[in-house]
């Protein structure tokens, strides 16, 4: 089905991700660069610890894209083998997680709802029911509290006072990992969010949370656009642009605000005006509709930030919701017949919502 080529190609960046993620990892949780020298530097020791992150990672991963490959192959529609794209900006100074995910492209034309359904969620399912059993051993296998002092060996001073100087970023809380995290874990181990990094196995099942999350968006062809396409056929294109307004409206919240000094709005207001609808180049609406849609949320968001100045969105979200409207596109192409799907596709549907409620942070990564 697939050349040895194809195969190599494939294999080979997987492995590159593997190692990147495990240059992340070492980073993260333990403080090592290859790119440092001196006591920060990474030893063979800690690369192999490292893998303690990679591995469930990158193996969640896998098995969400392996989840979409099988179900094709099931369903007798051609598809690319999992690509995996390693991430590592260690050379440049900056923060990475050693991937910027993984796709498996369809080849072959998709004529039934269900063939879409099954496609779209067997994915997030599969990689789902990983993450949970990673995060179940990571809670009930804390190391003890003073784990801590090995990476942060200032803290055991009683004289250190700096601790709030010191944490510049965190994690943020969703449903499903604050459960988790009150209900298994042991509250005298349990680390603050701004620390889970330095937890292999808690920070492995957060990521994997978030890409589940993503994916499961109802916003055009992600695995939740299939989902939605399947429950809601009739409604899919309505209940997708909704979405990915109300995303785009908490994303950019606080950008433009009544508070910023006037020669600054000046050249704000037209770049995000300009940059929203853009946004919605693949949305299938008119251009008159386009900017109407474009000015309306940013007056609304001004509105809301003049009453509230306290309310803001969350930036980072903006590059992904470019990439839907501009890149992805929020339609779902369409299949013929109208038979609507059983009842048993139709719980784990709402089961697929369900799980997108449960790992959604709105502020995933919070830089202080």
């Amino acid at each position: 089905m697939y050349s040895t080529k194809e195969y190599l190609k494939h294999g080979l960046f997987f492995i590159l991700t593997i190692l990147a993620a495990t240059l992340a990892g070492s980073e993260w949780i333990y403080g090592k660069s290859i790119m440092v020298s001196g006591e920060n530097a990474l030893t063979w020791e800690y690369f192999l610890k490292s893998f303690a992150y990679s591995i469930p990672f990158i193996g969640i991963l896998l098995i969400h894209e392996l989840g979409h490959l099988f179900t094709s192959i099931h369903h007798k529609v051609k598809c690319t083998l999992p690509f995996f794209i390693p991430a590592w900006f260690g050379f440049l100074g900056a923060p990475s997680i050693g991937t910027l995910g993984a796709i498996i492209r369809m080849k072959g034309f998709v004529n039934s709802r269900k063939k879409f359904f099954d496609i779209g969620v067997a994915g997030p399912l599969a990689g789902f029911v990983v993450a949970l059993g990673v995060l179940i051993y990571g809670f009930t296998n804390l190391p003890p509290a003073d784990y801590i002092y090995e990476i942060h060996p200032e803290y055991a001073d009683p004289n250190f006072d700096g601790y709030e100087d010191a944490i510049d970023f965190e994690l943020g809380q969703n449903l499903l990992f604050w459960t988790m995290s009150q209900t298994i874990a042991d509250p005298e181990r349990m680390p603050e969010m701004s620390e889970l990094i330095h937890y292999p196995f808690l920070f492995a099942g957060y990521l994997a949370l978030f890409f589940t999350a993503l994916n499961l968006l109802p916003i055009g062809q992600l695995d939740g656009g299939h989902v939605i396409f399947g429950l809601f056929p009739k409604h899919h294109r309505q209940i997708s642009l909704v979405t990915f307004t109300a995303f785009l409206m908490y994303a950019g919240l606080g950008i433009i605000s009544p508070y910023h000094p006037g020669n600054e709005l000046i050249f704000r207001i037209p770049l995000y005006v300009g940059f929203l609808y853009i946004s919605y180049h693949k949305s299938g609406l008119s251009v008159q509709n386009k900017l109407t849609l474009a000015l309306g949320i940013a007056a609304v968001q001004y509105a809301m930030v003049f009453f509230q100045p306290t309310w803001q969105g969350y930036q980072g979200w903006l590059l992904f919701a470019f990439l839907l409207g501009r890149v992805m596109g929020i339609r779902h192409p369409e299949v013929s017949g109208s038979k609507p799907l059983d009842s048993k596709r139709q719980l784990i549907g709402w089961l697929a919502i369900l799980i997108f409620a449960l790992c959604f942070s709105p502020q995933p990564f919070i830089f202080k």
